[in-house]
């Protein structure tokens, strides 16, 4: 059983939750986010506890998800990745080409899976998509 977390749960970081949660796999052992009112309301959807600061578990998982906003993306990956665990790093991968070509070496170093979150290729749309990319006309997306 593979020990996860959550650090952020905002609009997509809550979805991560949820899949984890969900997962066999998976024992989503809490989720974190220095939004308290946030936090606390996708933890007790889910039904784990809530942490406000991801130093709280790094000693307790072997993979997390990371959905915070990019300017931290780098100090909470390298952190987890120093103790040995598997990150999902939401994008964009990091702030810099420096950040991001450390974590690499970091993830290499320490025989670490790092994966960036860029799951829209599989969204069900792009495989519709693919069959008119050789003649469009218009293409729009609105969220």
């Amino acid at each position: 059983m593979l020990k996860t977390a959550v650090i952020g749960v905002g609009y997509l970081g809550r979805f991560h939750a949820q899949k984890y949660a969900a997962l066999a796999e998976s024992e989503l052992v809490g989720v974190v986010d220095v939004d308290s009112v946030q936090g606390q309301k996708v933890a007790d959807e889910i039904g784990v506890p809530l942490f406000n600061d991801f130093h709280e578990v790094l000693d307790l998982v072997d993979a997390v998800s990371i959905v915070v906003p990019t300017v931290h993306h780098f100090e909470t990956a390298k952190a987890f990745m120093e103790k040995g665990v598997h990150v999902l790093l939401e994008k964009p991968f990091a702030a810099n080409i420096e950040e991001a070509e450390e974590l690499e070496q970091l993830s290499r170093d320490k025989n670490l899976r790092l994966q960036i979150g860029h799951l829209e290729r599989f969204n069900p749309v792009f495989t519709e998509f693919q069959e008119l990319i050789d003649r469009p006309k218009y293409i729009e997306n609105i969220r």
